[in-house]
């Protein structure tokens, strides 16, 4: 990409900077499916589904972060990710996901609880295979 043709991204949670920097590129998860960014992209608010949100900074070098629901805004080549929680590829922990997934299945299988929050359990069962398809550079 020609030099000065890049954006400027922070990922941020409640808690932390996750990323900041200059990307050529990034693709993100909306509930209607996957949004691209490249630069000059129109002025966008979108709201963010849990799933991947991959980047590609200067050189070609690909990101990938495990995004929870929140909100993507760019104008005039600043963007910005706001979610309550993210993970870098590299940060996630493989056996704690492959946990949470067996603990997700298992509450989904019980059908003899009769207070089992289904919704819940989907949503950990999302959230887990997810993370381990991001981990494993599957997504």
């Amino acid at each position: 990409m020609a030099a000065g043709k890049s954006i400027e991204l922070e990922i941020l949670s409640p808690l932390k900077q996750l990323y900041r920097g200059e990307v050529e590129s990034m693709i993100g998860q909306a509930p209607d499916g996957l949004f691209g960014v490249l630069y000059n992209h129109a002025a966008m608010l979108a709201a963010l589904e849990f799933g991947s949100f991959t980047i590609r900074e200067a050189g070609g070098k690909e990101r990938v972060f495990a995004t929870s629901d929140g909100f993507f805004e760019i104008n005039a080549n600043k963007a910005a990710v706001l979610v309550d929680t993210a993970e870098a590829r590299r940060d996630i922990d493989v056996p704690r996901a492959e946990e949470a997934l067996k603990r997700a299945e298992k509450r989904l299988a019980d059908k003899s609880k009769e207070n089992i929050d289904t919704a819940r359990a989907e949503a950990a069962l999302h959230r887990a295979i997810t993370r381990l398809k991001i981990a494993k550079n599957k997504h």
